[in-house]
């Protein structure tokens, strides 16, 4: 099985290029945090990242659609739980009992390939009700997710700022077609 992951900051294109990569038949599986802040703020709640509980949430949905994809050859990630690390690091946060051992099981099963699809901002950061940083905080969190990866031993395969199709094709000349 391989598992690759698409990262990089919030509004890059990450979801766009999943997106494509699901119509040309490949299995991906969405983002996590979007949904966990889109549920909470669905309830009410403007701002569910100041929630203690925010970052292990995130790491159980994640560990979750993970674990429930298809048993397709090759899948696309948008995310993993080292972006969770680099937003908890984000945050000002502690790594928490959940996320350690989510991250410990990721690498002792090898989970991910090892090469992660870098996906680089676009040069601005458009807000929305799940993302409300700015640009240039998004280019610290860009900055904090690489340090991450590359810290946890990954090697980032760089997808820079270009249009939707130079993109996709720079990502499907990493991972191939997709298989059943």
């Amino acid at each position: 099985m391989r598992r690759y992951v698409l990262t990089g900051t919030p509004g890059a294109g990450k979801t766009s290029i999943l997106h494509r990569l699901g119509e040309l038949g490949h299995a991906v599986v969405e983002e996590a945090a979007t949904e966990v802040i889109a549920r909470a703020q669905a309830q009410g709640e403007d701002e569910p990242w100041t929630r203690v509980s925010f970052i292990d949430e995130i790491v159980t949905l994640q560990r979750q659609r993970q674990q429930e994809a298809s048993g397709a050859d090759l899948q696309v990630f948008d995310r993993s739980p080292v972006c969770t690390l680099a937003l908890a690091t984000y945050l000002g946060r502690p790594v928490s009992r959940t996320l350690g051992a989510e991250l410990e099981r990721i690498t002792s099963e090898e989970i991910y390939e090892r090469q992660v699809l870098f996906i680089r901002n676009l040069g601005f950061c458009e807000p929305t009700s799940a993302r409300r940083i700015s640009y240039q905080e998004s280019l610290v969190f860009e900055k904090v997710h690489e340090e991450t990866y590359r810290e946890l031993g990954y090697q980032l395969i760089d997808i820079p700022a270009d249009d939707l199709p130079h993109r996709l094709a720079a990502v499907m000349s990493v991972i191939g077609p997709p298989t059943a």
